[in-house]
């Protein structure tokens, strides 16, 4: 997992198209331009707490997150039952599911779950070094690599 540290938000403004897109893509026709959009706004809430990290290894896939992709993820965030965050488990980092038995306050038996049958949780004993470093908000999914 590589990190990405937050820096100043870079503001770059793209079209954003007033159509729903079944399948197919808008005409360019100034009619239907609804403004400007900038991913920051919409991805990145509070710009001083958040980082991003690409993912590797399939195990988040039943959440539709793959192998690079971009999670954002907010550390200002207290990370709730099921939230998908970003942890380290005993000097390893990992992305997962969090889920405990128990009330809010007490939570018993924590683990960290993966989106793929093949993997198994991770359950967090008391001599454990754990520590959440925040919790995924959005994911970037490429589809295609633009040419160089």
């Amino acid at each position: 997992m590589v990190l990405f540290p937050a820096e100043p938000l870079s503001v770059c403004k793209l079209p954003f198209y007033l159509v729903l897109v079944p399948a197919g893509f808008p005409s360019p026709a100034t009619e239907f331009v609804e403004g400007k959009l900038d991913l920051n706004e919409h991805l990145i809430h509070r710009p001083a707490a958040t980082f991003f990290v690409r993912v590797v290894g399939d195990s988040m896939i039943g959440e539709q997150i793959r192998s690079g992709d971009l999670a954002v993820v907010d550390r200002s965030l207290t990370p709730g039952k099921g939230d998908i965050v970003v942890a380290i488990v005993n000097g390893e980092l990992t992305i997962k599911t969090l889920q405990w038995r128990g009330g809010r306050n007490e939570p018993r038996d924590l683990r960290l779950e993966a989106a793929n049958p093949a993997y198994g949780p991770i359950t967090i004993a008391d001599g454990d070094d754990f520590q959440i470093w925040g919790v995924v908000t959005a994911t970037i999914h490429q589809r295609r690599r633009p040419e160089r």
